[in-house]
């Protein structure tokens, strides 16, 4: 089965920044496919050449079987988007909004009015429709903005940051959009975010970005795996004092070892008879704690773990 994106070196130069470098990557049909990285990043970018908003300084892609150079108008016709900035108009009705977008797609009537009543129904705003969009909650808007990518039954559906911005039970709202479109509807979704919960939670497969460049690729499991350790251990010592990275690095169950801001931060396994030792490794080298605190392993150490920093949020 042929992949439902191929990426072939696509590459965007804005004069001498190369804001997506040589990208190459395949995108499986069905696949829930997440872009993460920090802003800057060129998450935005790459979705924006995959759509045709942009042509690529050199490389190429297909999506949907189309040459996005070549086919734009095939591309464009197989595709759902939803943009991270909000582009329903906001003086038409929820029910407009999509009467308009099924217009501008060529849509039979009887066809437009069936579509219109299967997406507001799948997200929960049929009894909204009749109402103007500025006087929907932010949350509505999402969901609103889903059901109009849905319209024209998209083969492939790019999500640029779904749920930016939004509150954390409407976060968990729309991520059970996601997943009920994935698993009925059998839809290819690529969406980008820097929300590294929101990746794990969806995405079959995830690409970390950074500087134009996807620097890990993988399953959430195996990308979290590559740490090293299961749990991350974070701590200070009182007064910041010096600690030789060899004292717990040789610790039973420590993988590794780093410091951020005077915080270090250990990779472990077996966390419970793990940290007894780093505090025996501590009081026998006479230091005292004055943070201690540990988490599972996630993205967001993966991420730190290849950067030697925390997401930017530029």
């Amino acid at each position: 089965m042929p992949p439902a994106i191929a990426i072939r070196g696509l590459t965007k130069r804005f004069g001498t920044l190369a804001a997506v470098d040589s990208l190459s990557l395949e995108i499986g049909e069905g696949e829930v496919f997440g872009l993460l990285g920090p802003n800057g990043a060129g998450k935005t970018t790459t979705l924006l050449m995959l759509t045709t908003l942009i042509p690529p300084t050199g490389g190429s892609a297909t999506v949907g079987g189309y040459d996005i150079v070549a086919e734009p108008d095939r591309v464009r016709s197989s595709i759902g988007i939803v943009f991270q900035d909000p582009s329903s108009d906001e003086t038409l009705t929820g029910y407009e909004n999509l009467k308009l977008h099924g217009l501008l797609y060529g849509m039979p009537a009887e066809l437009r009015e069936q579509r219109i009543a299967e997406v507001l129904a799948l997200v929960e705003l049929t009894d909204r429709k009749d109402e103007m969009v500025k006087r929907y909650s932010g949350g509505m808007r999402r969901r609103l903005e889903l059901a109009r990518g849905l319209m024209h039954h998209p083969k492939i559906l790019f999500l640029d940051e779904p749920t930016l911005g939004l509150d954390p039970q409407t976060r968990e709202h729309i991520w059970e959009y996601i997943r009920r479109l994935a698993q009925e509807k059998k839809i290819t979704i690529i969406l980008t975010t820097h929300y590294m919960d929101e990746a794990e939670r969806l995405c079959d497969r995830v690409g970390i970005m950074d500087h134009g460049r996807i620097i890990a690729l993988g399953t959430p499991q195996q990308l979290i795996a590559s740490v090293g350790g299961d749990h991350i251990v974070e701590f200070a010592t009182a007064g910041d004092r010096a600690i030789d990275s060899a004292l717990l690095t040789k610790i039973p169950g420590v993988r590794s070892h780093r410091i951020d801001a005077s915080v270090h931060q250990l990779s472990v396994v077996d966390l419970h008879t793990t940290v007894p030792r780093v505090f025996a490794a501590m009081d026998s080298a006479g230091l005292e704690l004055a943070e201690f605190r540990t988490h599972s392993a996630t993205l967001e150490d993966v991420f730190v773990s290849l950067t030697g920093r925390n997401l930017r949020d530029e």
